[in-house]
C-alpha cells in the first residue's frame, strides 16, 4: 500500500511519499499553506497513486492539543473528503528539529537549514516513516 506522509505547518505543508510497498519514506515537496492547499494535496495524492493519508499529530509534552491541532483536524477531515481515502494521525515530537539536523547535524538551530522546502518534506518523512515502522506487520 502506497501512503502520502503530512507534515502540516501554518505556513508550510511538507509531503512525503512512501514505496509501493509502504516500507520506506521519502520526501516529496513542500507546499504553501492556505487557500489551495488541500485541493493542491489531494492532486498530489492522486498523482501518486496513495492509498492512504498519514498526517503528524502535534500535541504538547503533556498530550494535550496544542495552538495549531485544530488547523490540522480540519485540514485532516477536507482531505478525507476530497480524496475519499482514509487519513490516519501519527505522533510527532520535534520532526522539524530533526529534519534539520539531516541537513546540518553541527548545528544547534534549524534556522540554520537553508532550505526550507527540503526541510518539511523531510519532516513529513519523518512522521510517515515513524507511522510505517510501528505499523509494519511481522513477517
Amino acid at each position: 500500500m502506497k501512503y502520502i506522509g503530512i507534515d502540516y505547518g501554518t505556513k508550510n505543508i511538507g509531503l512525503a511519499v512512501s514505496d509501493d510497498g509502504g516500507t520506506v519514506a521519502f520526501p516529496l515537496t513542500t507546499i504553501t499553506a492556505g487557500r489551495e492547499a488541500v485541493s493542491n494535496v489531494a492532486a498530489l495524492i492522486k498523482e501518486n497513486g496513495a492509498e492512504a493519508v498519514v498526517m503528524g499529530e502535534s500535541r504538547n509534552f503533556a498530550g494535550e492539543r496544542n495552538e495549531v491541532m485544530e488547523d490540522i483536524e480540519q485540514f485532516k477531515k477536507d482531505i478525507g473528503e476530497l480524496s475519499g481515502l482514509p487519513v490516519h494521525y501519527e505522533r510527532e515530537f520535534f520532526t522539524s528539529a530533526l529534519a534539520a539536523r539531516q541537513f546540518a547535524p553541527e548545528e544547534k538551530s534549524r534556522k540554520a537549514n537553508p532550505s526550507q522546502e527540503k526541510l518539511d518534506a523531510s519532516a513529513a518523512a519523518l512522521i510517515l516513516q515513524s507511522y510505517l515502522d510501528r505499523t509494519k506487520k511481522v513477517q
